[in-house]
Formats: structure tokens, sequence, C-alpha cells
């Protein structure tokens, strides 16, 4: 866990080597990283699965953060959905995934992503990608803003299924 004392990534005056599109990337996946280990990090296993007032579990988010991050990457460099990326979208609802399996699924899609994010230079931002089955128009510099919006979104709602899960355990 992160020294709660130290301030966010962004401020820490850190990879200042890269792209600011791709440093402010960069910094979202590591605040992400922290805030989940320190909001979520001690859950059980049951409570990782969890859905309380029928929220989506903790264990969804993570999932759908490291396939999310694989998808959009894949379509920021130019790419289709493999069908096993496909696949892996339509299993992130289901339960069952053991605790340390989920967070080790997590931290190296977040590593993953950070090594992909890198290879982005600003000269690429401004190039046009296709998103989805509908082929969305949109640039590479709006994929990697919406990497780090949809991954802080989704560790959020993990952070709010998580403290309501906590609550619980008062009871």
């Amino acid at each position: 866990m992160t020294d709660q004392r130290q301030p966010e990534p962004w401020l820490r005056g850190t990879l200042t080597e890269v792209p600011a599109v791709v440093r402010a990337v960069l910094h979202a996946l590591e605040l992400a990283g922290e805030d989940v280990e320190r909001w979520c990090g001690d859950l059980s296993e049951e409570e990782l699965h969890a859905q309380p007032a029928n929220l989506p579990a903790v264990a969804f988010h993570l999932r759908h953060i490291a396939g999310a991050l694989d998808r959009l990457l894949t379509y920021a460099e130019g790419n289709s959905l493999s069908a096993g990326q496909i696949a892996i979208m339509k299993a992130e609802a289901h339960p069952g995934a053991a605790r340390d399996v989920l967070f080790a699924e997590f931290r190296r899609a977040l590593k993953a992503s950070a090594i992909r994010i890198r290879s982005f230079s600003s000269e690429s931002f401004s190039q046009t990608r296709k998103v989805g089955r509908q082929e969305m128009p949109t640039t590479v510099a709006g994929l990697l803003v919406h990497v780090a919006d949809h991954t802080q979104r989704h560790v959020g709602q993990a952070i709010t299924t998580a403290k309501v899960v906590k609550s619980e355990r008062l009871r």
C-alpha cells in the first residue's frame, strides 16, 4: 500500500520524459492501482464477489478494467478485437475468479497497459481510429484519454462497492 501522505501520482513530478497526454494516462493508471490496493486490497474473496444492493461486484470492476484496457489500447493501436478479447469481455461479469487471480490480473493489466501507452508519440495523437462493431470514429488521443477516464470510473465504482461491503462487516 502506498503511503497515504504521498501526493497523487500527477503531483509527484514523475514521467516528465513522456508527452503530456501519455503522462496523464499513466498517472491515472498508477492512481487506479494505488486506490484499488488501498480500498479493496483487504476484501476477502467472498466480499470481492458480493453485490450489495445489486451493485456490480468489485471483482467485476477489476476484471472489466483489465479487459477494457486491453480492448481500448487494441483500438488505439489501429487493430480490431480478437475472438479471445471478445470472449474475455463476455466473461467479465461471471463470478468465481479467485481473489489472488483477480488482483494479479488487475496488476498485470496495469503494467502491460503502461508499456503499451508509452509507445504512443505525440505525432500519433491525431490519427483516426475506429471503435466497436459500429466503428465509431475517434483519435488515438481520444482513446488514450478514455483509457484514463474509463479506468477511473470503474475504480470509483469498485471503491463505493467495497465501502458498502465493509460497512456490512460492522453489523
